[in-house]
Parts: structure tokens; C-alpha cells; sequence
């Protein structure tokens, strides 16, 4: 298999690179292009819960469980025949034929700056990392498939609103390939994208006037470091990207939701999340092929259910609301909606009645793409200590991604140095949500 190789492997490499190959060269003729995959989903739609999601009090209930375990809430029946959620998630509930639960994702980096890399890249970090770092040793899952999944002329392949996740960045791949955020609330009066409309007293021909200087001016041949590379490559990216957006009528149609119908605004939910999760709607639409949905607060060490009995309804509502609005465009099928965090929480309920950092167990949602509905991949213990049935990693999550969206995880990537790295260290996808 491409990737994996013995000691005659490496004799053979060698002999290429007397033969006039570098090294580099000799893995990409090996491992070739990873191998063309048919792709089961066009987009994805990523809702980070930012801070590591209770798994008890979202889609793993233990209603049998003692108190101190079980918790406040009460457990609501789905669509799926013994299947429970919490109480809170009702609507999604009444969806749940047409999504996924995986209950049994696990991993050993019990900390929010080592789980956010682990689960938003499928690598796990080569060194320790502390809670608040912000680290990047592999490429984002946004950013490899920005890498190989192009959006349409004039609009970036990745988005993240509103702001990049810890690790949500290109790494090696380049400024190129790091999400366009759209910050700001587009729940209140007078958003706008930045770079998507002209600054005021500027016409389209003065910038295009600016935009031709500015292509003389780079003409110039510019000294490149061979160990970092120049850093204004990286600005000339994000320039030509917030150019490209100004003159993109579909760009701008894309971020006008004025022209949504009010009853469309009003299912989403009359809130920042539930504005950007329309606008992930549009953009899925408009072809752009990963788009994070930010979502933090959600490390509740206290006072978990006094803050969990406010958010949660309207959490589901929108989510619910975005998933049934794609279904009744057609767009379910060819759309991702993957909601999830860095980990789940602690089984006991600490003095504070919270919860506490826990990555032996966590959930997370998955819908469309041809994903098979009303399913529960794998399980937790009665007490919801670990998953105890169909294990499965970070790795094979990412790998899940990437295959639904006909991108071979196998693929080795280069760095600008010539180093090769795999997309994911484990290609294997969790099956039960493949078509």
C-alpha cells in the first residue's frame, strides 16, 4: 500500500535518487495520486462546539445511570426504535431518520489545544500541548479539502464563521488554502462581509485601475527564502481572494440575506448561530465546498444545566432547521452537516455542577451525504465512562470526511520543502456511514 515502506522499499528509492530522483520525487511516483475515489457529498457544513460538548446532556442520555452520573435532564424518544436524546433535543429527534449518531470516538489528548487539533486535522500533535495553545502541525480538514475541492470562480473554497477554530489553519499548504472569516453577527441591522462590497468612494474602475497597478508592481521578481518563503506571497494570496470576492456577483448574492423570506430567516432562529447557519445554507448553494460554523462556550466546568436548559432548545432548533431546510432543497444529499467538539465531558458531575474535560468518550452528529439515517455507530459504558463498542479515532473521522467528499485520505501531500505527509496516518473510514 502507497505510504508504507520496508527496507527493499527504501533501497529501490535510493537507487532512484542515484539515478537523478530526489527522494521526494521517488514517493510521489510511488504513491501516485492516492487513488480517484467517487465522491458521495459535494460540501460540508461543520458545526464546532467550541469547548468540548457534554456527550450526557447531547445525543448519549444514561437514563439508568445514579444521579451524580445521569444528571438533571431527562432523555427524549427519537424515530429510531430504543434510540433516546437528551430532552432538549427534541426536534432533532424527529429527524432522526435522517441522521447519525457516532457515540464511541476516543483519544488520549485531554486538553482543549491538543483535542481541537486532533479532531479539526485527524493528527494528533507531535508535542505536548497546554489547553489555551494554538497549534498547527497538520493541515485542517477545511484546508486540505480547499486544497483539493476548488469553489467556483471568485469565492474562497473554505469559510469560517465567525472566526477560525484554534487549529483550523492551511499549515504547510499556504495562506492560500486558510478559511475566509466572516465575522460580525448576521442577525443584526446593517452586516456586512468584509471584501465582498467596494470601500465607499471607490468606483469598479478606480479599483480595477488599482488592481492592474498592483499587478505591474508584483511583476517584480521577488528573492525567495528557501527554508519560510517570502511572506508577502502569502499577502498577495489573501489580496487577489479579497479582490476576486468585489468584482463576484455571485459572492455578494451569496452574503445578501435580504433576500431570504422572513418565515425562511425566522425557521433558522432570530440568532447569530441560526443567521450563520442560513448563510451556510446560501453558501452551499452558491458551491462553496467546506464551511465551519464556529459555535463556542461550551467547556461548562459550572453550572452546566442551568446554562444548558437556555441554549440547547435554540441549538436544536437551528441545527434541525438547517438540516430539514437542505432536505427540502435537495441539497441533503450532496451536504454534509457534522456538528461536534474536542471532547466529551466527565462522567461524575463535579461540586459545581458541571462537567469536567473527558476524550475517552464523545459524540458527534452526522448528517447527509448519503449518510444512512437513524443509526447509532458504536457505545459508551452504562455510566458513560468510555466507548466500549466500535472504537473508532480522530483519524477515521477525518478520513470519513475526506472520502465522502471523493478525496482519497490515503494521498500523500507535500510541504515546500519536499517532505511527504499523508492526509491521514489511518485511511479508514467508519463504514457504517458510507453509502
Amino acid at each position: 500500500m502507497a505510504g508504507h515502506l520496508n527496507r527493499r522499499d527504501c533501497l529501490r528509492l535510493g537507487l532512484t535518487t542515484l539515478l537523478g530522483g530526489g527522494l521526494a520525487t521517488a514517493l510521489r511516483a510511488r504513491a501516485g495520486d492516492g487513488g480517484a475515489i467517487a465522491a458521495q457529498a459535494k460540501s460540508c457544513i461543520l458545526i464546532w462546539m467550541d469547548g468540548g460538548p457534554t456527550h450526557y446532556e447531547t445525543f448519549d442520555p444514561k437514563p439508568d445511570a445514579p444521579t451524580e452520573f445521569r444528571g438533571e435532564f431527562k432523555h427524549v424518544a427519537t424515530k429510531a426504535p430504543g434510540v433516546f436524546l437528551s430532552e432538549h433535543m427534541t426536534r432533532l429527534a424527529g429527524l432522526f431518520d435522517k441522521l447519525s449518531v457516532i457515540r464511541s470516538i476516543r483519544h488520549d489528548q485531554g486538553n482543549h489545544g491538543a483535542g481541537n487539533h486532533y479532531m479539526m486535522t485527524g493528527a494528533p500533535p507531535r508535542i505536548p500541548v497546554g489547553c489555551g495553545a494554538f497549534v498547527s502541525f497538520h493541515p485542517s480538514i477545511g484546508s486540505v479539502v480547499a486544497h483539493e475541492r476548488p469553489a467556483p470562480p471568485g469565492l474562497p473554497p473554505y469559510f469560517s464563521m465567525p472566526s477560525m477554530s484554534r487549529s483550523g489553519g492551511p499549515n504547510f499548504l499556504g495562506a492560500k488554502f486558510a478559511p475566509f472569516v466572516v465575522d460580525g453577527d448576521p442577525n443584526s441591522q446593517g452586516f456586512r462581509v468584509r471584501d465582498v462590497n467596494l470601500p465607499g468612494g471607490i468606483t469598479a474602475g478606480r479599483f480595477a485601475d488599482r488592481a492592474d497597478l498592483r499587478g505591474e508592481v508584483d511583476r517584480f521578481q521577488r528573492y525567495l527564502d528557501k527554508q519560510t518563503g517570502d511572506p508577502a506571497v502569502g499577502l498577495d494570496e489573501h489580496y487577489l481572494q479579497a479582490a476576486e470576492l468585489m468584482r463576484s456577483e455571485q459572492a455578494q448574492a451569496a452574503f445578501d440575506l435580504s433576500r431570504e423570506p422572513v418565515a425562511i430567516r425566522d425557521r433558522y432562529g432570530r440568532t447569530a448561530f441560526g443567521q450563520r447557519a442560513l448563510l451556510a445554507r446560501r453558501l452551499v448553494e452558491a458551491g462553496v465546498p467546506f464551511i465551519t460554523l464556529y459555535d463556542g462556550g461550551w467547556d461548562h466546568h459550572t453550572k452546566l444545566f442551568e446554562s444548558l436548559r437556555k441554549r440547547l432548545p435554540a441549538w436544536d432548533h437551528t441545527v434541525s432547521a438547517l438540516i430539514s431546510d437542505l432536505s427540502d432543497r435537495g441539497l441533503l444529499d450532496s451536504t454534509m452537516v457534522i456538528a461536534l467538539g474536542e471532547f466529551g465531558r466527565t462522567p461524575q458531575i463535579n461540586k459545581d455542577s458541571g462537567r469536567d474535560h473527558w476524550s475517552n468518550a464523545m459524540s458527534v452528529l452526522f448528517a447527509g451525504g448519503l449518510t444512512p439515517g437513524g443509526q447509532v455507530v458504536g457505545a459508551t459504558d452504562k455510566r458513560g465512562f468510555a466507548a466500549v463498542e466500535r472504537v473508532l479515532s480522530p483519524e477515521n473521522f477525518a478520513s470519513t470526511i475526506y472520502t465522502k467528499l471523493g478525496i482519497n485520505p490515503n494521498k500523500m501531500l507535500y510541504t515546500p520543502q519536499g517532505r511527504p505527509a499523508h492526509i491521514v496516518s489511518d485511511p479508514e473510514p467508519i463504514r457504517e456511514l458510507m453509502s
